[in-house]
């Protein structure tokens, strides 16, 4: 596995590493998400993300964790819990890491992040937008300065909002969702370029687009504009052409960009962990292979204002579903 620097923390991450949105007990899942996280440790992981929102991925996590030895750096989010949760509020901010805290086992922080710092109305952090203050941003420097938190991150969904937050400067790492994968490019216009500018570390979720990308779809359903729908058809006959399944096209052009940290995979088995690690290992994607990506990203610039940006489900892809509400 190899391992990239995470912007200005100097911290040395796996280039692919796990998300915990999978990694959960839900429905008698446990012995299978501890395989999940134990094979991901042996082939080399050193970082998992996760989250309150996330189910009760912490708590599994922290029981899955006793029993792995091996270095891992940790990543949870403020946000969504105790309910109701009130942004504005230090007291449940408090109560939230202390929280994780206690789930994962940890007595530090390794990243804490702000949950969507970049969607007023999921959670409301911020005393006026676009004015960016308020108690989150106290609570956070007070942890930093009492050691119970490493770094500060952001973990949002938008590729633009977030980059009123990230201009702050208060910021070490940024974890953009949804927007960075084969189809999917909004991340490029801004939130990469800005993250370089100030050295923050990038971490890229949803590769996949939670399942949009992870196999092949009936392109009939409805919804799906004609533009989307003649893009997914040319990536079809380049993944023919290629010879390259569409996980490995994904996390493979993913990596193939030195400004990302590192790319989380939702795993949710041994099985698919060995999958992922295998495709990443190949490298980056050859010049000419990229090109042709990229001419087919440039099909669909900017969303279909129809579209949402959790795509999988709307396939009908069971695997797509989440394990939780964030």
């Amino acid at each position: 596995m190899k391992h990239r620097k995470l912007g200005k923390t100097g911290l040395s991450v796996s280039e692919l590493s796990l998300g915990g949105l999978f990694v959960s007990a839900i429905g008698g899942e446990l012995e299978q998400s501890r395989a999940a996280v134990q094979r991901a440790v042996d082939l080399g992981v050193n970082y998992i993300d996760t989250a309150p929102g996330y189910a009760n991925s912490e708590a599994v996590l922290g029981q899955i964790l006793q029993g792995i030895k091996a270095p891992l750096l940790l990543s949870t989010k403020l946000g969504g819990r105790p309910r109701p949760f009130e942004p504005q509020n230090p007291q449940h901010l408090y109560q939230s890491v202390d929280e994780s805290l206690r789930l994962l086992g940890r007595d530090v922080i390794d990243i804490l992040m702000i949950h969507e710092p970049d969607r007023p109305g999921q959670y409301d952090w911020w005393s006026g937008w676009p004015e960016i203050t308020g108690p989150v941003l106290d609570v956070l420097a007070d942890l930093k300065a009492r050691g119970k938190v490493r770094y500060a991150g952001l973990g949002g969904t938008t590729a633009y909002e977030i980059c009123r937050v990230m201009r702050t400067g208060l910021f070490d790492v940024v974890l953009t969702a949804f927007n960075y994968s084969l189809l999917w490019r909004e991340a490029e216009i801004e939130v990469l370029p800005l993250a370089k500018q100030l050295g923050m570390g990038v971490i890229i979720g949803s590769p996949l687009q939670q399942g949009a990308l992870s196999r092949r779809h009936d392109l009939s359903v409805p919804w799906l504009s004609k533009p989307r729908r003649e893009q997914f058809e040319e990536l079809y006959r380049v993944s023919d052409e290629s010879g390259l399944a569409l996980p490995e096209l994904g996390l493979r052009f993913v990596l193939s960009n030195p400004d990302v940290s590192c790319v989380l995979m939702g795993a949710r088995s041994a099985g698919e962990v060995e999958q992922n690690v295998e495709a990443a290992g190949k490298g980056a994607l050859p010049p000419a292979l990229l090109a042709q990506l990229n001419a087919i990203a440039r099909l669909v610039p900017f969303r279909p204002f129809e579209e949402p940006a959790g795509m999988g489900w709307l396939f009908g892809n069971a695997s797509a579903k989440i394990p939780g509400v964030m």
